[in-house]
């Protein structure tokens, strides 16, 4: 598997407040499907490894701490928002266990579980041009409908926002079963080795090619 990471765009105020932060991507050609027994598998046995001491203790780990850190610098409360990898951790305590869904949202969950790192999946053919992130404009709204907070900040194509950073993905870009090739996106802030990054996307692409 030959993996081609790009690096998105960020807006120039964005850049100047925050230069570390990034959005790394990737063009993979997989489609939605039932997870095979081994993802299941390997759903299971890292839900064994969450117990309730390492889910307390696992926002002072170096990369969820960076998220936790980041998200309040840009007016989100960890504490009520959580961040990708909390909210896994959350999910794994209230279900008792890490439920399979389908084959890409098992291979996020694998990949946020593992590295700590927000992953989320785009269908590539319902994206236009680069891929970047900036900061909302007023009027602006999630798949037209919802409104967008003025200088929120969102992930973005070259014609609207197709993702809330550290949120959810909108409707209209995100990953359907009717998907034939996808982009895999990675958010990078101060704290987080470009290494942990990587590892979080060839996580998810590995297990989507299972």
């Amino acid at each position: 598997m030959d993996l081609q990471l790009e690096e998105g765009w960020v807006e120039a105020e964005l850049a100047g407040d925050f230069p570390e932060l990034g959005l790394v991507h990737t063009p993979l050609e997989a489609r939605p499907r039932k997870s095979p027994r081994d993802v299941k598998e390997r759903l299971r046995k890292l839900a064994d490894r969450y117990t309730g001491g390492k889910v307390i203790h696992m926002r002072q780990d170096a990369v969820p701490w960076a998220y936790r850190v980041f998200s309040r610098q840009v007016g989100i409360d960890p504490d009520h928002d959580r961040t990708p990898v909390e909210a896994v951790a959350l999910r794994r305590l209230k279900q008792g266990g890490l439920q399979s869904e389908n084959l890409v949202d098992d291979a996020l969950t694998i990949a946020i579980a593992e590295t700590g790192v927000p992953v989320f999946a785009l269908d590539a053919d319902r994206v236009a041009g680069e891929l970047g992130l900036r900061l909302a404009r007023a009027g602006e709204r999630l798949e037209g409908v919802r409104p967008l907070s003025e200088r929120q900040l969102v992930v973005a194509d070259d014609t609207r926002p197709v993702a809330l950073v550290l949120g959810e993905v909108a409707h209209d870009a995100g990953v359907t079963w009717d998907t034939q090739r996808m982009t895999l996106c990675a958010l990078r802030v101060k704290g987080v080795p470009p290494i942990a990054v990587e590892e979080a996307l060839w996580t998810a692409a590995e297990t989507l090619y299972t």
